[in-house]
């Protein structure tokens, strides 16, 4: 296909180029081998030169291993009877000096014999038309390796409908078959093996790396690939993505180092560069005192190369790089160590590698300068130097045999068993045809693997993992750990660290939460968090959220989960029991005490004139006030709670019912005195019985009632001791009564102490002996200041811990207070009397009312006159008192 341009291309007339160094030029530019079919290859011979300079030094591996791996396979082609018979393949190989633009410049010549010249307006000397030498008419290229470089050359060789094969560009980009459609490669595209990093990275628990990437399409890309899937995916944040410029400043590598270092929890890099930058970002990191804090993770521009860590082996070490699954062609190294400046002259750089690979000068217009030994022509690669085949070797084998085989099956299939090349083929071979053979091949390629394309030109993805391992202070070395063909398969087991440490490196934002700690992510960096503890009573219910528990239930020890709240209730050993209990047994020995002297002694005066049957029932009222005691540190249960109900109030009910009505009585026989010698009615013993007792039945009705509407039944108050620390957190179990209850189960029998405190205040004016009414008068004054005291103590604490504790002690101790007041003031002096003043206990002579009211009122009078002495009277009336009752 011949297409007409404007423009004239530069002629580059077929050569022969001397190796001869001294009739060598400086700069050579093409390799070229005659054939029946040429190809064109793009290889990076020389690295990218300084500014203003377009190559620079020479790469010995991926540039002149590569170029001399396509004409070795082009010789086994051409010596191979059954691929391509009676047709020889050559070539054109051009150095692309890594760099895209060089490159462009340089992949015009594939394209020459495809452009129309017009030389109407151009004249010789003589006046006669100008000859152009005819170019070579190039019908596939092999390369580059760049993809920065296949980007650039793919738009040209597309126009012109060139099939291109590549064997080192991995970028996402060149899969894309609606712009790069002639384009196929024989190694996976970075989208495989972002994967594949993306796996390793998820492997090694990282979940903060940086991304490192040269500028360009390859570099680029990758990255981009990455990210991309760490988007998807979840899980690995991208601290810094950071980018090498084509041309960096000076000190623009010391600048990298110190930006990965602001996120210094990211130690892992992806690394997406070409050899030079790799070389160059250890090399700062290096000289910025970085060895051991960074984990390289690099692409198959790192791989296995040796280049980028000559010197700085121990910043490298620990660096995991990939490598397209691989072998090392034995036949390669056999031709490699073979060659020599005598054998191999159709390699125009073969000259500069001699001096560059034996560290010596080939005369006076050697490339290297200084004074270094000359070179004997008789050195031997791999044997006075070291030689190890480059990587990408067998890919640039395997694209120069899928073009061989592509061609192959087109011969067969156009020139039908034609020998050589048939008119169809001699005269113009369609690209766009070629490249549909391209991509249907499928054979084994030199790892013994199918070398095949998919729809985009792509090659299956299979990668070997590499680590550089330090093996002793001065040697280190590439180990395969693993492999990824759609699934990552690593031994991790089998990976070195600092000091040969095998334990994984952290690389992440935040180290993981405690059991009991909930992530709060940082806003835009899910990677990054905060732990916040779990306060209170919360669990961590996931992993970014507390919840309460339950209101019966607290959190676990490492508060991942909820746990019943442990149940207590008053212990008989604990020490707000023993008080009340000793104080209880006390008094309860001191009423029984009191009851068997006053049974003993019913008869008496003494005991007669207490008023036998009412003492009785104050005193079981007094009993009972010392035996609730013991129901209110019981354990709870419906039964002990029934009778806590019945006997809470009972006690000071019996109590207080009996003193009200002793006082009544005092009362109205008094004032009933002033107003006639008539005797009050119901102030027999039997009318007295009687209304106590209805006092006392009005406190069971209540209770009944209370009974019926709230049967008894017991709680577990989880209120209680519910502190802010769950550890001391505890449920009370006890009797349903609220503070409300106990109130009105109290309420009437401290209506019933008022009341019987209001009589004792208007008996005041009685005589002090007649008939208990200022002992009365001081038991009630006594009790009130007592339970005065209580109240605020009780419902004051309503809020404390210890409530239950406090509250419970408080009333007992209140009732037997109380209980031991009446028992002291009203009892105990009449027991002193029964037992060691019995002359004091003999009956007298029985006088009428009439005559105990006018005594009584006459001993008012002469109290007032003081015509008697006091003690007289009292003694009299007290005798009086004893005889009437």
């Amino acid at each position: 296909m011949a297409t007409s341009y404007m423009w004239l291309l530069p002629v580059t007339a077929p050569q022969r180029i001397p190796i001869d160094p001294q009739a060598a030029p400086e700069y050579a530019h093409s390799i070229r081998l005659d054939g029946d079919i040429i190809l064109g290859g793009l290889f990076p011979v020389h690295s990218r030169g300084d500014r203003g300079t377009p190559c620079g030094e020479l790469k010995k591996e991926k540039g002149i291993h590569r170029l001399e791996a396509m004409m070795f396979a082009i010789d086994l082609i051409n010596k191979d009877s059954e691929l391509l018979p009676n047709i020889t393949l050559g070539a054109r190989i051009l150095d692309t000096c890594s760099r895209d633009t060089y490159a462009l410049e340089q992949s015009l010549t594939f394209v020459q014999a495809l452009i129309e010249r017009d030389g109407t307006d151009v004249r010789c000397a003589n006046g006669d038309p100008p000859i152009f030498t005819k170019p070579d008419k190039i019908v596939g290229v092999i390369g580059a390796a760049a993809s920065s470089v296949s980007i650039m050359v793919a738009n040209i060789l597309r126009l012109f409908k060139i099939p291109q094969i590549s064997y080192a560009s991995t970028a996402p980009e060149l899969s894309d078959n609606t712009r790069y459609d002639f384009f196929s490669r024989v190694v996976p595209p970075d989208s495989y093996q972002a994967q594949a990093m993306m796996d390793i990275v998820t492997a090694m628990q990282w979940n903060y790396v940086s991304t490192l990437a040269s500028e360009g399409n390859y570099g680029e890309s990758g990255v981009e690939a990455f990210v991309q899937i760490s988007r998807e995916t979840g899980g690995v944040c991208i601290a810094q993505s950071l980018k090498i410029p084509r041309e960096p400043r000076s000190g623009e590598f010391d600048k990298i180092i110190r930006r990965l270092l602001e996120t210094s929890n990211a130690r892992a890099v992806i690394m997406f560069a070409n050899e030079d930058d790799i070389r160059r970002v250890l090399d700062a990191a290096k000289r910025n005192n970085q060895t051991g804090h960074f984990l390289w993770v690099g692409s198959d521009s790192w791989g296995s190369k040796i280049s980028p860590v000559i010197g700085q082996e121990r910043v490298a070490g620990g660096a995991i790089t990939i490598l397209p699954k691989r072998t090392s062609v034995d036949a390669f190294d056999r031709y490699f160590r073979s060659r020599s400046l005598s054998n191999n002259r159709r390699n125009v750089w073969f000259a500069e590698f001699w001096e560059e690979n034996f560290n010596c000068k080939l005369g006076m217009h050697g490339k290297r300068p200084g004074s270094l030994k000359k070179c004997t022509a008789l050195e031997k690669v791999g044997r006075d130097s070291s030689y190890e085949q480059e990587g990408k070797v067998q890919f640039v084998m395997d694209a120069v045999y899928a073009m061989a085989h592509a061609l192959h099956r087109m011969h067969r299939e156009l020139c039908y068993g034609f020998p050589g090349l048939c008119p169809r083929m001699a005269n113009s071979i369609d690209g766009k045809e070629l490249l549909s053979y391209i991509r249907a091949v499928n054979f084994n390629g030199n790892a013994g693997t199918p070398v095949v394309f998919n729809e985009n030109g792509d090659a299956p993805g299979r990668y070997d993992i590499f680590q550089y391992q330090t093996i002793n202070r001065s040697t280190a070395e590439y180990r395969v750990i693993g492999s990824w063909t759609n699934k990552l398969h690593l031994r991790v087991e089998a990976m070195r660290w600092k000091a040969g440490d095998s334990s994984l490196p952290p690389s992440v934002c935040s180290i993981p939460c405690r059991a009991g700690e909930r992530k709060k992510v940082v806003k835009g960096v899910p990677c990054c968090w905060h732990c916040e503890r779990c306060e209170g009573y919360h669990y961590q219910a996931s992993e970014f959220s507390c919840e309460l528990c339950p209101y019966e239930m607290r959190p676990d020890a490492n508060r991942t989960g909820c746990v019943p709240i442990p149940i207590i209730k008053l212990e008989w050993h604990s020490p707000w029991a023993v008080v009340p209990v000793f104080i209880s047994m006390l008094g309860i020995i001191a009423t029984s005490f009191v009851i068997v002297t006053f049974v003993r002694h019913n008869d008496t005066p003494i005991v007669r004139a207490s008023g036998r049957e009412m003492s009785y029932v104050l005193l079981t009222g007094i009993f009972l006030c010392y035996a609730i005691t013991f129901l209110m540190i019981a354990a709870p249960d419906v039964g002990v709670c029934s009778f806590r109900r019945i006997f809470l109030g009972l006690g000071m009910c019996f109590s207080y019912a009996a003193l009200l009505t002793k006082t009544n009585r005092i009362h109205r026989i008094f004032e009933q005195g002033k107003k006639s010698v008539t005797a009050p009615r119901f102030i027999s013993p039997a009318s007295q019985l009687v209304i106590t007792f209805s006092l006392i039945s009005v406190q069971l009705l209540g209770v009944f009632v209370w009974f019926a509407v709230d049967p008894p039944h017991t709680v577990v108050d989880y209120g209680e001791q519910r502190t802010q620390d769950p550890t001391s957190a505890r449920g009370v179990l006890k009797c349903d009564i609220s503070d409300l209850s106990l109130i009105c189960s109290l309420g009437y029998s401290i209506l019933l102490m008022v009341t019987c405190t209001v009589y004792a205040i208007k008996t005041r004016g009685v005589p002090e002996t007649f008939n208990e009414a200022k002992p009365i008068g001081f038991t009630m004054y006594t009790t009130c200041i007592i339970w005065l005291a209580f109240i605020p103590i009780f419902f004051g604490t309503s809020q404390s811990a210890e409530r239950m504790y406090i509250q419970t002690t408080t009333l007992t101790i209140s009732l037997s207070l109380s209980a031991s007041v009446s028992l002291g003031m009203l009892y105990m002096p009449k027991v002193y009397i029964i037992l060691f003043h019995p002359e004091q206990n003999i009956p007298k002579r029985k006088r009428s009312f009439k005559a105990i009211v006018t005594a009584a009122t006459m001993s008012g009078k002469l109290s007032q006159k003081g015509d008697r002495p006091n003690g007289e009277v009292k003694t009299e009336l007290c005798e009086i008192l004893y005889l009437y009752i």
